[in-house]
């Protein structure tokens, strides 16, 4: 009998992501988040939890992440996180499935 996916809503959300290069962001245990902009009519944003070795990230970021992304988010409240300009961003759902996380972020437009 095949085993079912192991899919558990996280509690523990990082407490800080900064940039580390195209795509990467890394968090304060040093675990690093790729990135994938999601147009749905409001900027969301979904990080999920791969281990990169840190010679294998660019060091680089590209127009799009340097320009749509912000270079940290910080972990307020408990539900949501600031960016470098103030703009708050809300925890639409953090999971873990099959050992890897996903954290989806949305854009909030009433901070």
């Amino acid at each position: 009998m095949a085993e079912l996916p192991s899919k558990v809503h996280v509690t523990r959300h990082p407490i800080c992501l900064r940039v580390c290069g195209h795509s990467v962001y890394v968090d304060e245990d040093q675990r690093t988040w790729l990135h994938l902009v999601m147009e749905t009519g409001v900027l969301q944003v979904r990080l999920r939890q791969e281990d990169i070795h840190s010679g294998h990230i660019p060091l680089t970021t590209s127009p799009q992440t340097s320009s749509t992304m912000p270079s940290w988010w910080t972990l307020q409240f408990g539900s949501r996180y600031l960016d470098p300009m103030g703009r708050f961003w809300r925890i639409v759902h953090h999971i873990k499935e099959n050992g890897l996380e996903e954290l989806i972020l949305k854009l909030m437009n009433d901070y």
